[in-house]
């Protein structure tokens, strides 16, 4: 992780206030920044990213006392949860105050809050917001709308780039990101909390904290990003393998090239076919943190098809599974 840079947090904090695109670091995934109270810059995310105007971005704030701006209802739940886990890779979906607009919100009644632990992160929303503690910055991931999200500068040059030849005004390198997958987000919108998306905070912590079960959400619960049933996904058709199919996928497979992402194990076979073999990380927080990188280089090895031996399960896992199954949807 680069150390804060100041001279660069200003520059980005005056580019947000009069109404321009920052890419910026936090603990998940680069996101791309706009100020939450202007829509004319909310807007410019969305056609930046292709993003369709009814999936809702998120709201990061610099602190817990920030949500009574941005909600009309905090549940005690939601205090117990920002008490706990944040500043930090967790989203709470709450009912939305008059501040959160329909370009934020998707048009629902309800926003997804959050506060990041990331410095840069921090440095930034303290440098925009001076005195008024509640000003907060929305930032979707920024890429692509569905493509793989970016945890490096690396990764939001090669596909939003910077202005002029680019989408995004600025765009600040705090290096890699050290959690690599987005936010859970947990709706407490209703009686009811439900996990809208896996993340690095499972739901067994969920659950000891609130002190009640975390269902997954149904149908009817509020959009919220990442839940497309395709999203995070490569250029190239990803296609996940149970560990006892691989070999025989492999050979079924031969005459098309291959990128292989597999335990060390199911990579001794040295087919030709397979022109790029990624040794996958055995633990979950290792995976999700480089799963990401991962898939660019998948992507980039110029391949007819990427295969994925799919991960151990457990809850651990929960999040690592949830986002390699929608990658091979987008393929």
């Amino acid at each position: 992780m680069h150390p804060v840079d100041s001279a660069a947090i200003e520059r980005a904090a005056r580019i947000l206030a009069r109404g321009g695109l920052v890419a910026f670091p936090t603990e998940t995934v680069y996101g791309l920044g706009a100020d939450a109270d202007d829509e004319a810059a909310v807007r410019a995310i969305f056609a930046a990213k292709g993003r369709p105007a009814d999936h809702p971005v998120i709201v990061h704030v610099l602190e817990a006392a920030a949500l009574d701006a941005w909600a009309r209802e905090v549940p005690e739940s939601a205090r117990r949860l920002a008490a706990t886990f944040w500043p930090g890779p967790l989203t709470l979906v709450l009912k939305r105050s008059p501040r959160a607009k329909d370009v934020v919100t998707g048009g629902q009644d309800t926003v997804g809050l959050r506060s990041p632990a990331h410095p840069w992160a921090r440095a930034l929303l303290a440098a925009f917001a001076g005195a008024d503690r509640t000003k907060a910055i929305v930032a979707p991931s920024a890429n692509s709308f569905g493509r793989i999200s970016p945890t490096t500068v690396a990764h939001v040059r090669a596909d939003l780039g910077e202005k002029p030849a680019g989408k995004v005004d600025l765009i600040l390198d705090g290096g890699a990101c050290p959690v690599g997958i987005e936010s859970t987000i947990v709706d407490l919108s209703t009686g009811t909390p439900r996990l809208l998306r896996p993340g690095i905070v499972t739901r067994g912590e969920l659950e000891a904290v609130l002190g009640v079960p975390v269902p997954d959400a149904e149908r009817d619960a509020p959009r919220a990003s990442g839940r497309l049933e395709s999203h995070y996904a490569p250029r190239t058709p990803l296609e996940l393998v149970d560990p006892a199919q691989f070999a025989a996928r492999i050979n079924a497979l031969r005459g098309h090239r291959l990128a292989v992402l597999a335990p060390p194990q199911a990579l001794l076979d040295r087919t030709r076919d397979v022109v790029l073999r990624l040794i996958a990380p055995a633990q979950p927080a290792d995976y999700a943190r480089r799963l990401y990188a991962l898939l660019h280089e998948l992507d980039a090895a110029g391949a007819e098809r990427i295969l994925v031996v799919r991960p151990p399960f457990g809850p651990a896992w929960e999040a690592v599974h949830d986002r390699l199954r929608r990658a091979q949807s987008g393929g």
